[in-house]
């Protein structure tokens, strides 16, 4: 059971405040508030929800509400329930009737809401973004009866490319993999003899003579192959050895039924059966002396993140997540996320799809670069009517293009870096290259409410320049039409001097 105030009931004249004082309407919040789909998302996020059952949940504003909150103040989730119980323009953006110096919400409720919302429910609030926007700028009407091949003319631009958001980890290493994983083993052990028998003498880690190893190991500057193999033999054999005393102690390593009596948690038992994958991944490299393995772990805590190769200047691999990103007008759409590495080409046709299912007919031109121009790809457009900026394959056409289609062609491919500007933005000013939330799950909402919150920029950006130039536009008419009426009344005054 969830109780929600619609964005139609809620003023600004009706918010109390202790203050004897009403909020100001230029304020950032209050105008941010009406341009955010709240009933879109609280459609989405009660649907999730019993409607009858259960202990009254938070309203869908206050959760949306404080992440928009966090992600525009790049804020921890301490800080934002904190910031959020200071501010009263925050407080009446959440949705609140009235200031109150209590907190919306514990922060640790953060993680649950990720993991409730997903990538789905901020795929609703930037169409309905898009087509709030599309329907004050394009007065387009399309019937239900239009199929695909009796779609309307295409129209506008899509730029389309891929680009990693790096999860907040160190740089992986396979020494601090193996390290990472003796130190984890070590906790365990201790914990499952204090929770054991103690007739059972303790196992000898060798604890320290590893810490020392590896301090050495870490502080040489300058590190030959041998020492890093020197290093590697010996963390392997130090966590092969962990891992046959752990499944000692444990009751019944072969099953591993979780219980209120069992002595590990379900997220060390977890922790436990990654360690145990990266150690079977780096004992294989090192015996057949390679560097590469399928579906490697780079890091015990989060092991669905992959290494990512982008061949980029700064950084030759990412690790992270793999976005396939589209921008329509300035606003960005998150059409595909994948954990492994592939091949950018093919989310073409998601992207163009995509386009489609929010306008109702296809772009007139396609910016990409050279990796999504295929030949299949090709084909594919075509088909469509659709341009794309890639150079044709085959000879060079015997008549040459003018000065005005070199141009053309010029400033069309250009226009392609629009992409890499919003990429640019968000993970400089929304640390789309640092996402600190450790599960699958919430890494995926994590992002997504990153280019929620661009597109919520745009929206405004585009909004406030659109009423500028109506309100342009009105004027000019409006001093247009008193011109045309002074010289309609001089050219009477002159005709009847003339005639007198």
């Amino acid at each position: 059971m969830v109780r929600y105030l619609s964005e139609k009931q809620l003023s600004i004249f009706d918010f109390k405040t202790p203050f004897n004082s009403v909020l100001l309407a230029d304020n950032r919040w209050v105008v941010m508030s009406k341009d955010v789909p709240w009933d879109v998302f609280a459609n989405h996020y009660l649907s999730i929800m019993h409607a009858t059952h259960g202990r009254p949940g938070i309203s869908p504003r206050i959760v949306l509400g404080a992440l928009i909150i966090k992600h525009l103040e790049n804020l921890s989730d301490k800080k934002v329930i904190e910031t959020i119980q200071e501010n009263v323009y925050m407080q009446f953006f959440v949705g609140l009737e009235q200031f109150q110096n209590e907190p919306i919400f514990d922060p640790s409720l953060f993680v649950t809401i990720r993991k409730r919302l997903g990538k789905e429910a901020f795929d609703k609030l930037n169409n309905a973004l898009i087509k709030s926007y599309t329907s004050k700028t394009d007065k387009r009407t399309i019937s239900k009866k239009d199929k695909d091949k009796n779609l309307p003319p295409n129209k506008g631009k899509l730029q389309a490319d891929a680009t990693v958001a790096d999860q907040y980890i160190t740089f992986p290493t396979d020494a601090k993999i193996l390290n990472s994983s003796r130190k984890q083993l070590d906790k365990m052990i201790d914990n499952l003899y204090l929770k054991g028998d103690k007739s059972i003498t303790k196992p000898r880690t060798y604890k320290r003579v590893m810490d020392k190893a590896f301090l050495n190991y870490s502080k040489r500057k300058r590190k030959n192959k041998g020492a890093h193999r020197k290093m590697k033999r010996k963390l392997l054999e130090s966590v092969n050895r962990n891992i046959k005393f752990v499944e000692k102690l444990l009751p019944n390593p072969s099953k591993l039924h979780l219980g209120k009596d069992y002595p590990l948690s379900k997220k060390e038992v977890e922790l436990f059966n990654t360690i145990k994958e990266a150690y079977k991944q780096q004992k294989t490299m090192y015996d057949a002396n390679t560097n590469t393995c399928p579906n490697r772990i780079v890091s015990i805590y989060q092991p669905h993140v992959r290494p990512i190769l982008r061949g980029k200047q700064n950084s030759r691999v990412e690790f992270g997540s793999k976005l396939g990103v589209s921008l329509d007008n300035g606003f960005t759409t998150l059409d595909t996320l994948s954990w492994n590495a592939y091949h950018e080409g093919k989310d073409l046709k998601i992207h163009v799809n995509a386009y489609l299912k929010i306008h109702g007919y296809y772009p007139e031109l396609v910016q990409v670069d050279k990796a999504y121009s295929t030949r299949e790809n090709r084909l594919w457009l075509k088909e469509r009517n659709i341009r794309i900026t890639a150079p044709p394959l085959g000879r060079k056409p015997k008549i040459e293009l003018t000065q005005y289609q070199k141009t053309k062609q010029k400033k069309e491919a250009a226009e392609r870096n629009h992409i890499e500007g919003k990429f640019g933005q968000g993970k400089n000013g929304y640390n789309l290259n640092k996402i600190r939330a450790k599960l699958k799950e919430t890494s995926v909402s994590w992002i997504s409410c990153i280019f929620f919150i661009m597109n919520l920029k745009n929206y405004r950006k585009k909004s406030s320049f659109v009423f500028f130039f109506k309100l342009l536009y009105k004027e000019i008419k409006h001093i247009t039409l008193r011109l045309e009426n002074q010289s309609t009344l001089r050219c009477n005054i002159q005709f009847k001097v003339d005639s007198f």
